[in-house]
């Protein structure tokens, strides 16, 4: 090998720009990306309420409001996660929600203060991201204002 060239790039992938010469002198760029050992991502969509669709790479154990902000996702989390107010609400297709772990009560009374409540609401902080979350779609429901 002749060298190469590396920079990370969102989420958690590393482009590799390889430079080699062959025998006959010519010299070769080829560009391979790799994952980053360690770390995995799923596609997931964000429904805004205005109905526009967002995907985005989820990386696997990251919590769903943190996918969101990272990901530029209107999705408040005024409590930065705390389990204090129901800002990052988030209504899951009926299949996932099933699977999902159950609400603690501190979830449920949070969840009584959101806004278009559904019997598959969540709180987004309180959800990690799994392998079988792939392809799955979000709706952020409106907030009134």
């Amino acid at each position: 090998m002749f060298g190469t060239i590396s920079r990370k790039l969102g989420g958690n992938s590393i482009s590799f720009w390889r430079i080699t010469r062959r025998q006959d002198g010519v010299v070769l760029l080829g560009r391979i990306v790799e994952r980053i050992r360690g770390f995995s991502t799923v596609n997931i969509t964000y429904i805004e309420p205005t109905g526009v669709e967002k995907e985005v790479q989820a990386e696997i154990g990251e919590n769903l409001l943190d996918v969101a902000q990272n990901n530029n996702i209107d999705l408040e989390g005024a409590c930065g996660g705390e389990l204090a107010c129901a800002t990052c609400h988030l209504i899951f297709e009926k299949d996932l929600y099933e699977t999902l772990p159950e609400k603690e009560e501190e979830e449920e009374d949070m969840l009584d203060l959101a806004f278009e409540l559904t019997d598959t609401s969540r709180l987004g902080c309180q959800i990690k991201v799994r392998e079988d979350f792939k392809g799955t779609k979000l709706r952020i429901p409106d907030d009134g204002f």
